[in-house]
């Protein structure tokens, strides 16, 4: 896993143009696809914008 193409909740959020909150509601929730490594979540943008593309 390249760990330099992983983005943080801040990244994702400004990403997203959504408050941190939401991101981790929506991680909470099951929503978003996101990865839990070293007890902070990670996400893949190729992943979020798959996401993005299906909603």
């Amino acid at each position: 896993m390249d760990f330099q193409r992983l983005m943080t909740i801040e990244e994702v959020a400004d990403y997203l143009r959504v408050k941190k909150r939401t991101i981790y509601d929506w991680v909470k929730k099951g929503k978003i696809p996101a990865i839990k490594t070293v007890g902070q979540w990670r996400f893949k943008k190729e992943r979020i914008d798959a996401w993005l593309d299906k909603q």
